[in-house]
């Protein structure tokens, strides 16, 4: 399975104080389903704690839409008043954090929640107060002291002048209470299963790894006296992982115990780090680690990462597709022991991908050969440009593999790798143009059959017909960007590559040249009909620049083959 994803994803983790009726519950998820692009993920209602924890996910914009919905429809069926359960709770959207995903940072991230807190205490007179991230004080990063007092308290918390809400008035909302919005790092949960029944010893292992270590004791390392500071205070002996909290426990239904982990940041501690480290640790007492669960969701990231670590563990290439890298991963941590680890149901990226966005490089050879021969005029030139330019950096990919895998060449193997990690990057990029250019030209179809009956409808329609001819020209002309920074691993791989795979770089350089030539031309047939001659000539500049660059570069590389084939 195919996926490239260049747009921004963001996680939202709303809690709704309301956990029993389930209308309730679903009247606020509706809202969040009206939002086109937001993808709800999982509700998770708890009756005890009179609490339901909501998880959506989409680009940045769509989701906080979503969660200004929800925030808004909460605040009208939710009676705070009336309100009671065992969870710790301010307000009827009691927390609402924004969670980067992917190609996001967590600055930009907390630029969100500071715009959807604004939004929320203007447009819903509900005070709401900034966490974690997006703290506007570093007295108010964790959401227990903020939440301290809970409901009941908030008439008296709102008169404090340390305890003035950063958006939204300082008075109280009887009805809705207070919210709390932030922004916070992905949390991981994660089970590491051993080969050994006993609770003692995986506590043991938990007290060794997470961070938080255990109590420093005299003498016997359970029964001894705990030691204490000047102050008191139990001395602890940290543990080897940061942000990692963990606990051992026994699991009656898969009969053996487990290390019960929570990631709180990956960027720190990824979950290959912490099971290494779990596998380490385990030895050391004698324990062996027979594999891993992921409970929940994990970014495509935090897979590719591992897969390409143990890559790099076994001395192999890194410049693998992502499907292997996520094989190797699922394999090396046992993901797979206590059942079926399914990427598209595991992997936040690929649960959430529009049914059909990559519905032609999905195809087997044969079938897109006659998807392409049928008379549908899609797949075109377009298409085929991307997919030459896919063949080309394949090609040189395979060469940097074969190069790296060379034996006398192990001290080149990093460079190789390297190489092979950005013709990956360049392959997916110029994969994800072959559905896009096809969808580029099926936008454009679609404004021209939209109806012109009238002048309101004629209007409309050259306007739909201009923004869908505009992404037309700018998705070959994207395509020929990344199709000739292609020949720049081309060429390293004719210079410096296995030199018994030198003419499949050279075809490699062949392909390259046939993407950008063929995505040329679709750029200017579709500048043609185009009416704004400033980016028409500066569109054309652009193309006609890379155009002359590619026939140099070509003629360039093919001598410098002839040459070598002929030394």
């Amino acid at each position: 399975m195919y996926l490239c994803f260049m747009k921004q994803l963001i996680e939202c983790v709303p809690n709704f104080s309301e956990g029993r009726d389930l209308n309730i519950i679903k009247q606020i998820t509706d809202q969040i389903e009206t939002v086109e692009g937001v993808r709800l993920l999982d509700v998770d209602p708890g009756k005890a704690t009179n609490r339901t924890v909501v998880t959506f996910v989409g680009e940045p914009a769509q989701v906080i839409e979503a969660a200004f919905l929800a925030i808004k429809k909460a605040s009208e069926i939710i009676d705070m008043r009336q309100h009671s359960g065992e969870h710790a709770r301010m307000g009827a959207t009691d927390v609402c954090p924004l969670i980067p995903v992917a190609n996001i940072s967590m600055e930009e991230t907390v630029l969100f929640a500071k715009a959807l807190a604004k939004r929320v205490g203007e447009a819903l007179d509900i005070p709401v107060y900034l966490y974690e991230s997006a703290a506007s004080k570093p007295e108010r990063r964790n959401l227990a002291t903020v939440r301290a007092g809970e409901y009941e308290g908030l008439p008296t918390k709102l008169q404090d002048p340390n305890w003035q809400p950063d958006f939204g008035p300082a008075t109280f909302n009887a009805q809705a209470g207070a919210t709390v919005i932030g922004a916070r790092d992905f949390l991981v949960a994660y089970n590491i299963n051993l080969n050994t029944t006993s609770t003692r010893i995986a506590n043991a292992i938990a007290f060794d790894v997470r961070e938080a270590g255990r109590v420093k004791r005299e003498g016997h390392p359970v029964l001894g006296k705990v030691v204490n500071d000047e102050k008191g205070e139990p001395v602890r002996i940290p543990g080897t992982l940061k942000s990692v909290k963990a606990v051992g426990w026994y699991i009656e239904e898969y009969g053996f115990a487990q290390i019960s982990m929570n990631l709180t940041n990956i960027n720190i501690t990824s979950v290959h780090m912490a099971f290494d480290e779990v596998v380490r640790a385990a030895q050391e007492r004698g324990v062996r680690v027979t594999g891993s669960e992921l409970v929940g969701l994990i970014p495509l990231r935090c897979m590719l990462e591992a897969g390409r670590h143990y890559l790099s563990k076994m001395g192999r290439s890194e410049g693998v597709s992502d499907e292997e890298l996520i094989q190797t991963a699922i394999r090396s941590m046992g993901l797979n022991e206590l059942g079926p680890f399914d990427p598209k149901k595991k992997i936040i990226e690929y649960l959430i991908a529009p049914a059909g966005h990559d519905r032609l490089v999905n195809m087997d050879l044969k079938a897109f050969a006659n998807e392409t021969a049928s008379e549908s005029p899609a797949p075109g030139g377009g298409s085929i440009s991307a997919y030459a330019g896919v063949m080309g950096v394949s090609l040189a990919a395979m060469v940097a593999n074969l190069s790296a895998a060379k034996r006398g060449w192990e001290e080149q193997t990093s460079y190789f790798s390297d190489v092979a990690v950005r013709a990956q990057k360049l392959k997916d990029a110029l994969l994800y143009k072959v559905d896009e250019d096809t969808r580029a030209f099926d936008a454009i179809m679609n404004a021209f059959a939209l109806p012109k009956n009238t002048d309101a409808e004629k209007k409309a329609r050259t306007q739909a017909i201009q923004e869908a001819t505009k992404i037309a020209i700018e998705v070959p002309l994207q395509t020929m960007q990344l199709a000739f920074a292609g020949f720049e691993i081309v060429e390293a791989m004719i210079e410096k590559g296995n030199p018994n795979s030198i003419t499949d770089a050279a075809v490699g350089a062949l392909c390259v040249r046939t993407a950008v030539y063929g995505a040329g031309l679709n750029v200017k047939v579709n500048l043609s009909g185009f009416k704004d001659q400033t980016f028409v000539e500066a569109t054309l500049q652009e193309a006609d620049a890379i155009l002359a660059a590619t026939q140099a570069k070509e003629a360039a590389l093919l001598a410098l083959v002839k040459q070598r084939l002929e030394a």
